[in-house]
């Protein structure tokens, strides 16, 4: 009989936990050890728990997930990382590879692709929402990563989960949608926005999507 490997999930919400926990529990290879809803508790977990695999979402509310990943690579290299995050940009896929990370899987596609993620990630290998060879990865790492590539003051003041909205508002999505992928109601997607409106001094949708565009947070294509 295979041995079961341990997963711990760190994403701060709670519903999406719980849909990850029901994929896993499909699975008599993988079982879901623990989860955590921040970067600290998170932490907390791998070193009490010392799980297998760790999936670990981008957008957490005290840090970013992609710094975790590398203070678990760093203290524990046996440890598998798997990023499961609604961002999408090859920026952060590079920063994620860069920081640890052996695996990459967008939200909206983990129903379908996660546990074969968790297949080729579990066995060293690398994967990014559809199996990619080593070598593929390996080349995207020879370059630098721009790990300071959004340095605006102003976008820096805005917390983890506005700059969440903000990327998707940029992006065409409106407030419905925002509500349902994020696991919030509608009337906290118009108070984030709100929000993001004054600390960036904005007054139009179109003026976000410049300002987006301008610091490099959504690509120009998306809009032609």
């Amino acid at each position: 009989m295979v041995q079961e490997k341990t997963v711990l999930i760190v994403d701060d919400h709670p519903l999406f936990r719980e849909g990850l926990k029901a994929i896993i529990g499909r699975s008599d290879r993988f079982r879901a050890v623990g989860e955590a809803e921040n970067v600290r508790q998170g932490l907390q977990m791998v070193k009490k728990l010392k799980p297998d695999l760790v999936l670990v979402d981008i957008s957490l509310p005290d840090k970013n997930g992609i710094e975790l990943t590398r203070e678990i690579r760093t203290l524990f290299t046996d440890i598998r990382v798997m990023i499961v995050s609604m961002h999408s940009k090859i920026d952060y896929i590079t920063e994620a590879f860069h920081a640890g990370a052996t695996g990459y899987v967008v939200k909206e596609s983990a129903s379908e692709r996660l546990l074969h993620g968790l297949e080729a990630v579990s066995k060293g290998e690398y994967f990014l929402d559809s199996s990619v060879s080593y070598q593929v990865v390996h080349n995207m790492m020879k370059f630098p990563v721009k790990e300071a590539r959004i340095t605006d003051n102003d976008y820096g003041s805005l917390t983890p989960r506005e700059q969440e909205v903000m990327r998707l508002l940029a992006e065409g999505s409106a407030s419905k949608e925002i509500a349902e992928k994020l696991f919030i109601s509608p009337k906290t997607v118009e108070n984030h926005r709100s929000n993001i409106m004054k600390k960036l001094d904005l007054h139009s949708t179109l003026e976000l999507v410049r300002y987006a565009t301008k610091i490099g947070l959504i690509d120009l294509e998306l809009w032609k």
